[in-house]
This record gives C-alpha cells, structure tokens and sequence, in this order.
C-alpha cells in the first residue's frame, strides 16, 4: 500500500508541476466550450438567427404581392429582392441560404388551380444542398403565406371575383359541363354572392372615418386553425428557467480534453519503455500489478480534479450549473475518469512506438469524441447512428453530464451512464493488465 501510495503520488506531483501543460489542458477546454456554447445559444438570452431568403419577384399580381409581402414580416426571415441569376449565384456561393422564384402569371394560376381544377403553377425553389432542413422550414412558411393569400383574394378579393364570373360564363357557354356539375355551379353561385357582399362592406369600411387611413384591401383568408404555445422544458421554474447551451459545450470539451490527457499518459509509458525507465521501474520490489493500478488511479485522480476545475469555470464564468444531482454528478465524473484510466492503459498497453500510438489513439479520440456528441448533439445524427453510438463510452459520458446539469434529472438518469462507463473501464484494464502480463512474459 506504501508502494502504490508513492507511485500515485509521484506521477500527481510530474503532473501538476509541468504547469504549462497542465494549463493547456484546462485553457483550452474552456475557450472552445465558451465558443462552442455562444454559437449553439449561449445562456437562452441569443436571439434566434434568421433564415436569409433571397425572393425574386417576376409577377405584378395582387396574389404574388401579398405573399411576398407575408414572407417579408415573418420574423424568422430576412427577405432580400434579388434578380434571378444574383439570386441563384448568391445561394450558389452560400451567402444565402435559399431562393424563392414567383415567377409571371403565378397569382392568375393559383387563383384558378384552388377552384377550377386547372394545372398547378410551380414555385421554383433554390437552396444550398448543405440546408436541407432550412429548406424544409422555408417551405413550411411559404405554403402558409401562398394558401393565405390566394384563399384571401379569391373569397374576398376583385381578382377573384374576377375568375368566378369567368367561370360561371364557362359554364354557361357549355350547358353539357354544367349539367355534369350542377354542385360545382351552385358552388360559384353562392360564391360570387359571398365575394360581393365582402367587397360591398370592404367599400363601406374604406368610406367611413374610422378607417381613414388603414388598408381595406388586406383581408383575412385561410389561416392555419391554431397557434403554438412553446414552452422549453429545462431544469427549474418552466417559465423563467433559459436552456444554457454552455452546459452542453462544456461537457463535450471536458471529455475530449481530458482523453487527450489519458493519451499523454499512455504515451509516458511507452516513453519510459522506450529509455528503459520502465523495466527499472518493475526491477523494483512492487509488482507489475502495483504499478499499473497506480499509474492508473493518478491518472483518475488528475481527471476527476480536472474536470471539477472546469465545471467550476463554468460555473463561474458561464453560469453553468448543477441543476440535476449533485451526487450523480459526481459519479458521473467518477466513472469517466476512471475510463479515462484505463483508456490510457490500453494505448500503453498496446501501442508499439510512441509515435505511432500517438496518431492511432488521437485519431481513435477524435471519433469517439465526435460520435458522443461533443461536438453537436447527438440527436441531430440519423437514427441507425444514434443507435450505434451507445456502444461509445464517450456518449455516455456526455449524456449523464448533460442530465446532471442543463437537464436537471435525477440520480436515476446518472445511473445508466456511470454503470456502462464502469463497464468499459473494466474491460479496458482487463485487456491492459492482460497485454501487459504477455508482454513481461515474454522477456
């Protein structure tokens, strides 16, 4: 126990007193999850990006003109007028996000495709291949505002008086289609009737002193039948609580930063190996095992106390906090260093030359890092890879830091990501403590 006590202590004091990497190692975690945290929302208080939307407008009819006029309020868009081919070149060149064409005649044609059975007008759509979810929300919005606004001028509105009296006319010079149809004449009947009474009292609004000044042209047609009422579900009071994006970023950063501190000290061994440090080392009267097991609790103990620095920077700095368990926040921490451990034993364990071990395991980091979530959260990868990222201690590691802070979920929701990560650290030693007996044997 004195032997192993010694060794922990030995490699604690090599590790804090080397203070420019030891600073590297917390520096670095806390700009990058400071970076990461403000891009991806900061403390809530970030207002949303808009979607830039490029509009280019080749048609003059009243229908084309409110539904650029509705895309242009909505605040989730910021609308520029552009001639086709800027347009194009701009989405081109990703500066903008997407390009909406209403090209001529579009207003005529969709005032009589919502009634008369005619063909569809096409709404050419441009957009940059990397937005294919931004595209999938500007079209949400544009069918809003296009079903708004031609429902609006043809119940309500001249144009569409306009096409009605067109059609009763079609009917009336084909007495053959209208008595295949009566429903539909009877329809356009009772429509006109309902479009002349609007524009009688549209006319009378106009008229009187009250509405001096309004446009009386802007009437309401089809709307969507209910609104939203968003409420972010976030650790403490649901109203005055803000998702703190920071929480996220600094998880990610910590399990990426502190692996590359367990490559370090898998590489030390491989260096001691390698100046025939570590064959007097074992020379020594403590077992291969004692060495092993103290190698591996410093480096534990190093994580643990790095992490618990950069959650306090966190805190402090980016107000960051344990909104979940404190406890499972703790066994969080502890289960990751422990597998932080033991990672560093592996890539002793199993590493030829430092060199090579370096860029095989830094490259292993990355991936592990990248699949956890660190760097976006896991949720916006396909389903089959969410799915196979379980089999990743660093997602777990991720999750239950996640839980324990922004989420503010209980021991319950730790216990899952501490018992997997104890898992891995298991196997991890076992294979080490087994390459490392083979390795000795063998000389």
């Amino acid at each position: 126990m004195i032997a192993l006590i010694a060794l922990i202590r030995k490699d604690l004091i090599l590790f804090f007193s080397d203070r420019r990497a030891m600073l590297l190692t917390l520096v670095m975690p806390v700009i990058l999850g400071g970076f990461f945290g403000f891009i991806t929302g900061g403390s809530g208080s970030k207002d949303a990006s808009k979607i830039l939307v490029a509009l280019v407008m080749q048609d003059t009819h009243v229908i084309s003109q409110k539904i650029a006029s509705g895309l242009k309020s909505e605040s989730s868009l910021q609308i520029s007028e552009l001639p086709l081919e800027q347009a194009q070149e701009q989405v081109r060149k990703g500066k903008l996000n997407v390009a909406i064409v209403i090209p001529a005649g579009f207003g005529e044609s969709a005032g009589a495709a919502l009634f008369g059975g005619q063909a569809k007008p096409e709404l050419p759509i441009y957009y940059d291949p990397s937005q294919s979810a931004v595209l999938a929300m500007v079209k949400g919005i544009l069918t809003q505002y296009v079903m708004q606004s031609v429902s609006a001028e043809m119940f309500s509105g001249k144009s569409g008086l306009t096409m009605v009296d067109k059609n009763i006319s079609d009917f009336e010079a084909h007495p053959e289609f209208a008595a295949a149809h009566p429903e539909l004449k009877d329809f356009l009947g009772s429509l006109k009737k309902f479009q002349s009474s609007n524009l009688t009292k549209s006319a009378e609004k106009t008229d009187s002193p009250a509405s001096a000044g309004k446009d009386a042209s802007v009437v309401g047609g089809l709307s969507m039948p209910f609104v939203t009422k968003d409420q972010a579900m976030v650790a403490g009071d649901p109203v005055t609580a803000r998702y703190n994006g920071y929480a996220h970023s600094f998880a990610g950063m910590t399990v990426q930063f502190i692996l590359f501190m367990a490559i370090d000290a898998g590489i030390s061994i491989l260096m001691a190996r390698r100046l025939g440090l570590w064959n007097r080392l074992l020379a020594a009267p403590v077992s291969l095992n004692t060495v092993l097991i103290a190698r591996a609790l410093s480096c534990a103990l190093i994580a643990f106390a790095l992490t618990g620095i950069i959650f306090s920077i966190a805190g402090v700095i980016f107000k960051v906090k344990i909104a979940g368990s404190l406890i499972g926040f703790v066994g969080v921490a502890l289960s990751f260093s422990l597998m932080t451990a033991s990672f560093g034993l592996l890539i002793a364990a199993f590493g030829k030359t430092p060199e090579a071990a370096r860029g095989i395991s830094v490259f292993a980091t990355l991936i592990m890092v990248m699949l956890g979530g660190a760097w976006m959260p896991s949720f916006l990868f396909p389903q089959w890879l969410q799915n196979l990222t379980l089999i990743v201690p660093t997602r777990w590691a991720v999750d239950g830091f996640d839980a324990m802070t922004w989420r503010g979920l209980g021991l319950d929701a730790a216990l899952p990501a501490i018992g997997v990560q104890l898992g891995f650290f298991l196997l991890f030693v076992s294979l080490a403590l087994w390459r490392f007996r083979k390795q000795q044997n063998s000389i």
